[in-house]
């Protein structure tokens, strides 16, 4: 059970390892784009290239999806990136359920774990499987697995080896169950004395703006972990207009910075600094509203830079 790209590595490492897939659920079609075209998710697609038995319902308390559920007599469910299970769902594997998560649970618990890690600082994350109960990401741990971050890395490469790694341990969870050796432990008793449990809610539009008085590590960490999904955001006022940007890699320079946060400096040809808290941030990366994403230098060969500042007064 899963939707997008994250879900597709397990389902993949399954077909690989030639278990049984007698059922693939995910999300139902939906419009997408400007033109409103019907989309398939990244897992109804590999389900159809696979020839795989799809279901996907609109309500998962529905009588006849769960009927239908009941019939494929699963021994095990793997649910990865998908929405929270009434019980009378993960109920119905002999075996149980159990959801792949992309932390070290009970750390960032929630929708969007790889983005709150990065925007967080942290050095390290992970992945965890654990048993599904009725509540969300809370469920009894079966297995951990750490990974480390680097200090350039970004969602979107983090996404990838954590989707990588998580297929693996996927199969490994598979395995013990089924011969009996897993050995669930609350996760109660993996919070630490004094330990403060950080969370991951889903991230919406509003969050992703750049606050340009915070310092330059942190304006940093909140940049790559929002890149390039769904992008850390800012405005330029570009002659009389605002144009709201997307800021998708930078670099922080403890230079001197203006006595005032927020203020755009264009004086080495092709390049671009905000000036912060504690230095200047570098526009490395950047993805105006309407175009593809590009490096400064080409945004600057088609805009005079003397034109530019970032807008103090954006747009409701």
């Amino acid at each position: 059970m899963g939707t997008p790209d994250f879900a597709v590595s397990s389902l993949g490492a399954l077909l690989m390892n030639n278990y049984n897939v007698v059922g693939v659920v995910t999300a139902p079609d939906r419009p997408a784009g400007r033109g409103r075209k019907v989309s398939q998710s990244a897992v109804a697609r590999y389900a159809n290239e696979n020839l795989l038995n799809l279901l996907q319902p609109e309500n998962l308390k529905d009588d006849s999806f769960i009927r239908n559920l009941e019939k494929l007599s699963p021994d095990i469910a793997v649910v990865v990136a998908f929405r929270m299970l009434p019980e009378a769902v993960w109920r119905i594997p002999k075996i149980g359920t159990f959801n792949l998560h992309a932390s070290m649970l009970p750390q960032y618990r929630g929708a969007a774990p790889i983005n709150h890690a990065l925007i967080n600082g942290e050095t390290s994350t992970g992945i965890t499987t654990f048993l599904i109960d009725d509540k969300i990401d809370t469920g009894n741990i079966l297995y951990r697995r750490e990974l480390k971050i680097s200090h350039r890395e970004n969602a979107g490469e983090l996404h990838d080896r954590l989707m990588r790694s998580g297929a693996k341990l996927v199969i490994k969870t598979i395995n013990m169950l089924v011969d009996g050796k897993a050995k669930p432990i609350s996760q109660n008793q993996l919070i630490g004395k004094n330990e403060i449990l950080k969370t991951a809610p889903k991230i919406f539009s509003k969050d992703c703006f750049i606050n340009w008085s915070a310092k330059g590590e942190i304006i940093h960490n909140f940049v790559r972990g929002l890149s390039p999904y769904p992008g850390a955001r800012t405005y330029f006022k570009v002659g009389d207009k605002n144009l709201l940007v997307k800021i998708l890699e930078g670099k922080h320079h403890k230079l001197p910075a203006a006595k005032e946060p927020g203020i755009l400096n264009t004086e080495l040809a092709g390049k671009i600094f905000v000036s912060t808290h504690d230095g200047n941030f570098e526009l490395i990366r950047i993805q105006p509203e309407g175009k593809k994403i590009m490096k400064i230098s080409d945004y600057l060969r088609g805009t005079d830079p003397s034109l530019i500042s970032i807008s103090k007064d954006p747009p409701v």
